[in-house]
């Protein structure tokens, strides 16, 4: 862990401090080139602009800039820092935009006394991006500023944390179902952790065909149902009526458990109450709810996932934020709907079942995979993702009316 820190610590800080930069993108050599990149040439995109706001995808970089913001609330498993610290995440966003498809994304961090203020300072600069990524903004906070935001905003806003965890939880959920001879609609699911993510998977799940009644919902207090006062709107979506309390209660005879909450929560033990043929996503990073060791141990039937990189089945978002956007800002959707991000599972999780091809392999490190137990899900480094998944959420922003251009002739090819 000390080599692991000190490498963490000179990556960010050589050759140069941060991960990302500013360059340009036309010549600028000349005095001929700068009388036109600045005055007196810079008027007459100006104008144009002026003149026809629309104009402003054609001559500047708005259609491929996302603003990656945050208040530092709820910054990876660290809690609330502040803006300043996340800073590094931030960047290390933009760097993933730029690297898997091709986006420019600038790191912008808020400091704001109220949700309000937040709200109105996003509002007042959206119009100068493609797209707004909120990231690492705590429950339930986070709600409410997507919501308003969503509202006042003429371009996409996008809530990483919830809808990214989602989409890329869905698309390797449902596989794994399949490979384990089991139907979304019939699975009981055991949910551990009420916060944005919990919640946000949970959502999308219902959207791919889960019944909300089969949904056990914990938090510290254990497990939301309808008998209790002390929920806000948004747990109280799964308060179950139930007379279960504990999660042994809940894990008995399920065929499914998500982790979103913290280390160590799950046991071998709570594993063995599960129905033959179980999933467990353990997604708390960096420790999972139950390391992959004791689960295999417990339970030789089991499909396991993670947060992390170092076991099998990795759920990551970089599978699915940057393609959502390259995706929505290629055809100017207005927001990025639900209808664009169940395409965005379906696509994601299609890919699985292909062949990998080599260069996917030597980049991850794996000298074959296919798809089953150890594979449900595609590597982060798979150059599918980007055809796949931005031309499947184009397409969805075109077909539910929310695109305001056509698709562009050989979209991605």
């Amino acid at each position: 862990m000390s080599d692991l820190r000190q490498q963490a610590l000179d990556y960010h800080a050589f050759p140069k401090p941060g991960k990302i930069s500013i360059e340009i993108t036309t010549s600028a050599e000349t005095a001929d080139d700068l009388s036109l990149a600045y005055s007196p040439g810079v008027a007459e995109p100006v104008r144009e602009i002026a003149a026809n706001p629309d104009d402003v995808y054609k001559y500047t970089a708005k259609g491929n800039l996302v603003a990656v913001i945050t208040n530092g609330t709820a910054i990876l498993g660290l809690g609330n820092l502040g803006p300043l610290a996340s800073k590094p995440v931030m960047e290390g966003k933009a760097l993933l935009f730029k690297r898997f498809a091709g986006l420019d994304a600038i790191d912008i961090e808020v400091k704001h006394r109220t949700s309000e203020e937040f709200i109105n300072t996003v509002a007042n600069i959206a119009d100068t991006f493609g797209g707004i990524n909120l990231e690492d903004i705590k429950a339930p906070e986070c709600f409410e500023i997507e919501k308003a935001l969503k509202a006042r905003c003429s371009v996409p806003v996008f809530h990483d944390d919830q809808h990214g965890t989602a989409i890329v939880t869905a698309a390797a959920m449902i596989n794994a179902l399949e490979i384990q001879g089991k139907k979304i609609e019939e699975a009981k699911i055991v949910c551990m952790g009420a916060g944005a993510a919990a919640i946000a998977c949970m959502e999308l799940l219902i959207k791919c065909g889960a019944l909300r009644e089969k949904i056990y919902m914990l938090d510290r207090k254990g497990v939301i149902h309808t008998c209790r006062d002390d929920i806000n709107e948004y747990k109280r979506r799964f308060a179950n009526n139930t007379d279960q309390r504990t999660l042994q209660d809940v894990m008995n005879g399920a065929d499914v458990f998500v982790g979103v909450s913290g280390p160590n929560v799950l046991s071998a033990e709570d594993v063995k109450l599960m129905a033959a043929n179980p999933v467990i996503f353990a997604c708390s990073n960096p420790d999972p709810e139950i390391n992959p060791e004791s689960a295999h141990s417990a339970r030789a039937d089991l499909i396991m996932a993670t947060g992390r990189s170092d076991y099998p089945n990795q759920v990551n978002n970089v599978l699915c934020f940057p393609f959502i956007f390259r995706g929505a800002l290629d055809v100017r959707a207005t927001e990025i709907n639900d209808a664009m991000k169940v395409a965005a599972v379906h696509a994601i999780r299609k890919i699985a079942k292909q062949p990998v091809p080599e260069s996917v392999l030597k980049a991850s490190g794996y000298s074959s995979l296919s798809f089953g137990k150890g594979y449900i899900i595609p590597k982060p480094m798979d150059p599918r993702l980007l055809k796949e998944v931005a031309g499947a959420v184009a397409q969805a922003a075109v077909d539910t009316g929310v695109a305001q251009i056509a698709l562009p002739d050989n979209y991605l090819n």
